[in-house]
């Protein structure tokens, strides 16, 4: 079952049991997956790229909690977080730390690199060999430290 067909059925769900939070948050990512499809005129989105949107809808939940939380409004913290909860489940489970550092030294052994300015190219196979599993920040902090 795709992103969007799993979407659609936890969505009828969630309006059986009264669920507004989460059918509002589902409801949304269901929008942003069908103006993604139909943006470059395609009509599905791939897995790869359904993965990115959730990245990236994730991502604007938590700054906004964090920015909310700073301006001492709790109340719209809490509903940014749930949000970020009910995303968060059909994001693919992260790796541990420690298998980011395996990943990325076995990307660092493979490319042969030694120094700060390999760095891209660790970057790159290493984020590949993850498929979308790894948070970018951690693996770049994980390459500076095994290569610096």
């Amino acid at each position: 079952m795709d992103l969007r067909q799993r979407i659609e059925t936890d969505m009828k769900i969630a309006m059986k049991a009264k669920d507004k939070v989460t059918l509002q948050t589902l409801r949304s990512i269901k929008s942003l997956i069908l103006l993604e499809a139909t943006k470059g005129g395609a009509t599905v989105l791939d897995e790869e790229g359904g993965i990115a949107l959730l990245k990236r809808a994730a991502k604007q939940r938590n700054d906004s909690a964090e920015i909310f939380q700073k301006e001492g409004r709790p109340e719209l913290a809490a509903d940014e977080l749930a949000e970020l909860e009910i995303i968060e489940r059909y994001l693919p489970q992260m790796l541990s730390d420690e298998d980011i550092k395996k990943g990325v030294q076995a990307a660092i052994t493979e490319l042969g690199a030694t120094s700060m300015r390999d760095m891209g190219k660790v970057m790159k196979t290493a984020l590949a060999g993850f498929g979308g599993r790894a948070d970018n920040k951690v693996v770049s902090q994980m390459v500076k430290e095994l290569l610096g």
